[in-house]
């Protein structure tokens, strides 16, 4: 059919309608009423410091000690970080006994509020099984932060989440604990955070912001869910939200290399550092390189398709399989299965999936990845397993490698989504947040959300993440970045290091998307090469040592268009 100009004007006025409706859509929800923008934060002046105990009283929480501190260095593990004049609040809350194993539980916390606050508060959620209150500095994500939200000028708090780090995963065998390590302590800490900051500053914080990588990523997550009503802005970094499978995972591939293991333990047992030599690994994260490394149209080192490369990567065909002595050049039949299983995910007898898939990347070669698959399983894991995600605790069978090589797939793995007795929620229930792949209530009052997952992370798969981005963005139209963002992090082990930019700032990407709705379109991030201040040892030789890089919102990556190969300037967030 002939078109004729008037017609030709009409299709260009739909064409032009439909774009216009499409691009308000991206800042609408699934209503398609536009979301709302929530104010930007007023800054104020401490008005009260060591009367704080008396002014912020509250029923069940003890302050045992609140001072002035000098602007100054504050030790944080072997390291130290600068932190502006501010009064430290430190205390407790719900203390009590428990009647299951009679060691006396409370939520241990501490609170930092700056003399010059930006009015925000900023809750830091901490790693592992908790259990120690880390100086609460507030971390803004990656590898080696150069700032932190307390020298932004954020209140704010840290905590130990309701048990003591010298319990170890012992804790778990207390239904409360557990309660209170996976949300409860969180549900607790947040009111009385903002009313202690009320009465220092004279009012409360305008906007409230939540982050932490790894266990606190998955505290982020859950607060993303459970704490909608109480946070503005969710950080959530390498999230284990999924953590008992996780653990289990760690499990399962610690059954993998004790079949390939070349040596014993002192006890007898399969020693799993001798299932793949570093220089075996090595191997793999060069074939990966060779076959992925240039998908984004430049060989520099960083597979940033990874997406891509799964359907380019075969460690069956890539990797030369050993006709004789492993030699660090070829890989047997039998190690190429091992690690097939384990990037396949963890499986049951019957081939059903426990956890996710993990990407081959370049960061296999790495430290923190040995650390995590070889050493963690039969201490880390096995510990959280028995204690904490099963119920009934399996804390009678003997701990360890043992337990970590008699767990079974089929009888035990299905007790972390058990009730039983004194433990009425499971671990899945306790530990995951409820409804993430919708967050609803998040989304409609305003606030935002950004991810970001090292694509070489050994424990918490970042196609754990994606996985859950694609459940978001379908219960939301299609598209869910109107209010959440997920960026990969290329080479990134577990929160920082291995071959990769990972030194970033994300909290001021999200003040700025949720205060002034400027949405994140990338993230700066840079190597951390000889000369910075905490240094990357892993950051290959042949990279500029200040080399930079977009980080991309999935599923876009970055895609270099010329120029300088060591600048973020030169590459471009394209969908592949």
């Amino acid at each position: 059919m002939k078109t004729t100009p008037t017609k030709k004007l009409s299709i260009a006025a739909v064409a032009l309608g439909v774009a216009a409706l499409l691009a308000a859509c991206a800042g609408a929800g699934r209503s398609g009423a536009a979301l709302p923008q929530l104010a930007p934060a007023r800054p104020g002046a401490l008005l009260s410091c060591t009367d704080l105990a008396a002014k912020a009283a509250l029923p069940g929480t003890v302050y045992t000690a609140v001072s002035q501190v000098p602007a100054g260095a504050i030790a944080v593990g072997s390291a130290s970080m600068q932190a502006p004049a501010h009064c430290l609040v430190q205390g407790r809350m719900n203390e009590r006994v428990s009647p299951v194993d009679g060691n006396t539980y409370a939520i241990g916390f501490e609170m930092r509020l700056p003399l010059a606050w930006n009015g925000r508060f900023f809750y830091q959620a901490n790693g592992g099984l908790d259990g120690v209150v880390v100086p609460a500095l507030g971390g803004i994500g990656g590898g080696g932060p150069a700032s932190s939200a307390l020298q932004m000028g954020f209140a704010v708090i840290s905590a130990d989440a309701g048990h003591a780090g010298a319990l170890g995963p012992r804790f778990g065998l207390d239904p409360q604990a557990r309660l209170d390590y996976g949300y409860n302590a969180v549900a607790q800490l947040t009111p009385m955070a903002k009313n202690l900051i009320a009465k220092a500053y004279g009012r409360g914080p305008d906007r409230s912001y939540f982050g932490g990588c790894s266990n606190g990523g998955r505290h982020a997550m859950v607060a993303a869910a459970r704490s909608a009503d109480q946070y503005d802005g969710i950080l959530a970094g390498d999230p284990g939200y999924n953590l008992p499978r996780a653990a289990v995972a760690q499990l399962y591939g610690a059954q993998q290399y004790a079949k390939v293991a070349s040596a014993n333990t002192p006890a007898g047992l399969p020693d799993l550092q001798t299932a793949f030599t570093p220089a075996e690994m090595r191997l793999v994260a060069d074939r990966v390189l060779a076959k992925c490394d240039a998908l984004d149209g430049l060989a520099d080192g960083i597979v940033a398709d990874t997406k891509t490369c799964r359907t380019r990567f075969h460690i069956e065909t890539d990797v030369p399989t050993c006709t004789g002595a492993r030699d660090g050049q070829c890989l047997s039949a039998p190690q190429k299965s091992a690690l097939a299983h384990v990037f396949d995910g963890a499986r049951n007898s019957a081939g059903q999936p426990i956890y996710s898939s993990f990407p081959f990347d370049a960061g296999v070669a790495g430290s923190n990845w040995r650390d995590w698959k070889f050493v963690s399983p039969p201490t880390r894991d096995a510990g959280a397993v028995g204690f904490i995600f099963t119920a009934p605790p399996l804390d009678k069978r003997p701990g360890g490698l043992p337990f970590a090589l008699g767990f079974d797939m089929d009888r035990d793995a299905p007790l972390i989504d058990a009730a039983s007795g004194l433990y009425r929620e499971s671990a899945m229930a306790f530990m995951a947040p409820p409804d993430a792949d919708h967050l609803t209530t998040l989304r409609d009052r305003g606030a935002k959300m950004m991810v970001y997952h090292g694509t070489s992370d050994p424990v918490f798969s970042s196609d754990d993440t994606a996985a859950w981005y694609e459940r978001l963005q379908a219960a939301n139209g299609g598209d869910a970045s109107a209010f959440a963002r997920y960026f990969p992090v290329p080479g990134m082990n577990h929160c920082a290091g291995g071959p990769a930019t990972d030194q970033f700032d994300m909290l001021s990407a999200l003040v700025a998307w949720v205060e002034q709705g400027q949405a994140p379109q990338t993230v700066t991030a840079s190597a951390r090469g000889p000369g910075s201040a905490i240094v990357n040892t892993e950051v290959p030789a042949d990279w500029s040592p200040q080399r930079t890089r977009p980080l991309c919102p999935y599923p876009r990556v970055a895609i270099y268009t010329g120029g300088n190969p060591e600048s973020a300037a030169s590459f471009a967030c394209r969908t592949p």
